[in-house]
């Protein structure tokens, strides 16, 4: 593999990684903060959550599975 599709494989995991950690911020923050009036928001949030994880760790295999 070449480097400079390594380094894009990197790029992707961490871009993955970074909306994981966005939706997960959300997810926090409506926990913390908003569950008694905005608890309604809790399944399309888990949902994205578990997307955006899940996308991150495709990512991250792909990555590891080259280097």
């Amino acid at each position: 593999m070449t480097d400079d599709a390594l380094k894009g494989l990197q790029k992707d995991a961490r871009k993955a990684k970074r909306i994981a950690t966005e939706w997960a911020s959300q997810m926090h923050d409506l926990v913390e903060d908003q569950l008694w009036t905005d608890y309604e928001r809790l399944p399309e949030l888990a949902e994205k959550t578990l997307a955006a994880c899940q996308a991150w760790k495709e990512a991250q295999d792909k990555l590891d599975a080259a280097q």
